[in-house]
């Protein structure tokens, strides 16, 4: 990959999204990890419509049962295993955390329903500790883009963290989600139209 390419893709996402904001609604670290969680095979609009009807602290979620979360977020899919981890975690988060989202990889990745992307997405968005989470949509881009030979979403954030400063990471992260959906999208891309595939130098 030349390092002129690189630099013409981030000035690309910089022009046209030049103060990304997290698609997620949200007002804290728990009411993100909470969203981020409800996403996994799920659209950002659906969780958004769901999120405000549910408990917005650990305390108030274990007022309920996992069976009333689960009639909850029944719209985000999944809910049998969503909801049985959402009160899972809100209750080790009590117990071992003083009811605060953790500030570490190594204790979010402990909690039930939390992966390495989801503990990602809320060290960089809620701590702005350097992350770069890799979704569906930047794992398309990367290969699209020749940053990444698209074999996995680890080989993926292991290219993308080599190629750019740990500086942007958090910031391109949203930058290309929101590119992704706009230009790059998987179904329908039309690449002569795409602002940075059209001048992708082969």
């Amino acid at each position: 990959m030349l390092k002129q390419e690189i630099i013409r893709i981030a000035g690309t996402l910089n022009e046209l999204f030049p103060e990304p904001q997290i698609p997620l609604n949200h007002r804290d670290p728990y009411t993100l990890l909470i969203a981020v969680l409800l996403s996994a095979q799920c659209t950002d609009v659906r969780v958004n419509q769901v999120t405000p009807f549910l408990p917005d602290t650990p305390e108030k979620m274990i007022q309920l049962d996992p069976k009333e979360i689960e009639l909850l977020i029944r719209p985000c899919g999944l809910a049998p295993t969503k909801s049985h981890a959402i009160w899972n975690l809100s209750k080790i988060l009590i117990e071992r955390h003083q009811g605060q989202v953790p500030k570490t990889f190594s204790a979010l990745e402990e909690l039930p329903g939390v992966g390495h992307k989801t503990a990602s997405v809320v060290m960089a968005q809620a701590f702005h500790e350097p992350a770069f989470p890799v979704d569906t949509h930047i794992h398309r881009c990367a290969e699209r883009w020749g940053l990444s030979s698209g074999k996995s979403v680890e080989q993926t954030e292991k290219d993308l963290k080599r190629l750019f400063p740990k500086k942007r990471w958090n910031q391109l992260h949203l930058q290309i989600i929101h590119f992704a959906r706009k230009y790059c999208p998987a179904r329908g891309h039309r690449p002569d139209q795409c602002p940075i595939c059209s001048k992708k130098e082969y």
